[in-house]
């Protein structure tokens, strides 16, 4: 299944940047934040950090990126922007299980009805973007909230996510998935609401 072998090769660059002594590892990041805006490809400087090992059933010949090669490009260049200003390995702002939804509606302060949010607004923007450059664009503004609040994001998964809403069949799964994460609220969150009152 391709989703599957994109969210484990991003699991495994992200491991490989945090295995990286300091020095090598701030540069890589700083490159990698560079890429953020563009199409894969247009920087050659980076082409190690998302292309090396990438199985030859991600890639084409043709010089338009796939699929798998936009999830890779915009979860690696956007984990290092949200990583910037945060310490490895202690601070990583990759968390497996912190799913898309579920962070966003974090970004919401408790006492605000997700409704009157502007949060939601861009959520909705995102969710609905016609094709992966404005997806990017969105999902730029997102994590850039995301860092500022020091909230992780599981980003193997959102390379999951980023692949499987290339395809108009499953799409609307995933739509769907950032939506249910979104709104469920957990027996914690509700029990901490209920002590309060």
């Amino acid at each position: 299944m391709k989703a599957l072998e994109v969210r484990q090769y991003v699991k495994n660059r992200i491991q490989w940047l945090q295995d990286m002594p300091e020095h090598p590892r701030k540069a890589a990041l700083a490159n990698l934040r560079r890429g953020i805006g563009r199409i894969p490809g247009d920087m050659p400087e980076l082409w190690g950090m998302y292309l090396q090992d990438l199985p030859e059933s991600m890639q084409r010949e043709s010089g338009y990126p796939t699929r798998e090669e936009w999830a890779v490009y915009l979860s690696l260049t956007l984990y290092a922007m949200h990583q910037q200003g945060h310490s490895l390995p202690a601070d990583s702002m990759n968390q497996e299980g912190e799913r898309f939804g579920r962070c966003v509606r974090k970004l919401i302060p408790p006492e605000e009805r997700p409704e009157d949010s502007s949060i939601l607004r861009r959520f909705n923007a995102l969710a609905t973007a016609a094709d992966m450059q404005e997806c990017a664009h969105y999902l730029r503004g997102v994590i850039q909230l995301l860092r500022a609040e020091s909230i992780p994001l599981d980003y193997p998964q959102l390379a999951w996510d980023l692949y499987e809403l290339q395809l108009p069949d499953l799409a609307p799964r995933v739509r769907l998935r950032w939506g249910q994460d979104f709104y469920r609220i957990s027996e914690k969150v509700e029990k901490e609401k209920n002590n309060e009152e």
